[in-house]
């Protein structure tokens, strides 16, 4: 097995980390496809991608405490093979209720790959460090879906909608393998929690009362937000309005991704001379001006692809630099109960993303209108998070030097 601190360790828990994104990102191209197919409208195919994360939120809060008493691997194998199970449920099904049920078990399985990776990095590095890692880990992550709705696209045009769950439940065996074979048990023995409910309660209590992990979580789940009415809405948006190609929506989608690496590592670059807090605030501010700029173009009725990806491209570029922050911060407090504060921290970005992408799909008019509001929105309210929340209780080690002779 590889050693803990190795860069391959941290590959391939973005391999695995990837497969919650590749369950959203592979299929966008084929939802207006599936729509026909199951006789379904736009807001019954959208909700396909809503209780998704309404699933991935609450299977984290059991998910979390798990690997806080069994370790990280044996829960993230279970989760990977429920993941596979509920894909082949979604090939195989004929009616857009089934689908629904099957992508709310692909959620619970997915759920394990986010929440123990986060976990993972924070039993093997110290908070400061861990900003950094998780800045690499979501760059080699975003790989992934820069590539995911080319190659859904390929399938749709090919082989038809199924064949993208077909490819899902290969991947998620495949990372099964993998993680078994090639990552060690990454918690140590000595930080494993008793798994009693009065236990798990004190712990989400402690967790969740504390001011910086709030601060954190919330601007997390506020500009996570940004990017997942993106995902709800550009299908729609790009493909039957805007009249994209399905196998070309991929290539559209690509230089949105290639944004958020951009942030990635821009992140590790600015990390080597700023603190987490900083780094954050460059990122939220990036994304509030890309937000604006969508919506400034929307409202004038400048309806074109360009109008939609290049400030979508900025917006995902300051997501890229402010998430790897949020995460290392909102842990930074709990390394002995990383994998609960790893469950509440996903839980909460993925019920407010979640209710976010509903909105999408309930006021959808057939324009790109409410998607660029929404994704303005929430990135002005998750800066607003940043000043009134993360600034007063910043995580221990990621406030500011003070200035000289101050």
């Amino acid at each position: 097995m590889l050693a803990l601190t190795s860069v391959w360790t941290t590959v391939l828990l973005a391999a695995a980390v990837a497969l919650g994104p590749l369950a959203t990102d592979m299929y966008l191209p084929a939802l207006p496809a599936m729509g026909a197919a199951l006789s379904a409208g736009a807001d019954q195919v959208q909700l396909t991608l809503s209780v998704y994360m309404a699933g991935f939120a609450l299977a984290q809060l059991l998910c979390g405490p798990l690997a806080d008493r069994f370790g990280r691997k044996p829960v993230m194998l279970g989760g990977f093979l429920l993941f596979a199970v509920a894909s082949l449920g979604c090939a195989l099904t004929s009616d857009i209720e089934t689908l629904i049920v099957c992508r709310f078990l692909q959620a619970l399985g997915g759920s394990a790959g986010p929440v123990l990776g986060r976990a993972a990095i924070r039993d093997i590095y110290t908070p400061r460090e861990a900003a950094r890692i998780l800045a690499l880990l979501a760059s080699i992550m975003a790989l992934a879906p820069a590539v995911a709705p080319t190659l859904g696209g390929l399938m749709l045009e090919g082989l038809g909608w199924n064949a993208i769950f077909l490819a899902l439940a290969g991947y998620a065996l495949v990372m099964t393998l993998v993680v078994a074979i090639g990552i060690p048990e990454p918690m140590p023995a000595d930080y494993r929690q008793p798994l009693r409910l009065c236990s798990l309660l004190a712990n989400y209590r402690t967790i969740g009362s504390d001011p910086s992990f709030i601060g954190y979580t919330l601007t997390n789940a506020l500009i996570f937000s940004a990017l997942f009415a993106f995902l709800s809405g550009s299908s729609f948006v790009l493909i039957d309005f805007l009249a994209v190609a399905p196998q070309h929506f991929g290539l559209l989608f690509g230089l949105v991704v290639v944004g958020y690496i951009a942030g990635n590592l821009t992140a590790m670059k600015l990390g080597r001379r700023l603190v987490p807090d900083q780094v954050m605030l460059r990122g939220l501010v990036l994304a509030v001006f890309g937000g604006g700029l969508m919506a400034a173009l929307a409202v004038a009725e400048v309806f074109t692809v360009w109008a939609v990806v290049v400030p979508q491209a900025l917006v995902m570029m300051g997501v890229g630099m402010a998430l790897p922050q949020t995460m290392a911060g909102a842990l930074a407090n709990f390394p002995r109960m990383a994998g609960s504060a790893s469950a509440l921290f996903g839980f909460s970005q993925m019920t407010v993303a979640a209710t976010v992408g509903a909105l999408v799909g309930h006021f959808y008019t057939g324009t790109s209108l409410v998607m660029a509001l929404v994704v303005a929105v929430a990135t002005v309210t998750a800066l607003a998070a940043y000043l009134l929340l993360v600034q007063r209780y910043p995580a221990p080690g990621f406030e500011p030097a003070p200035e000289a002779g101050a």
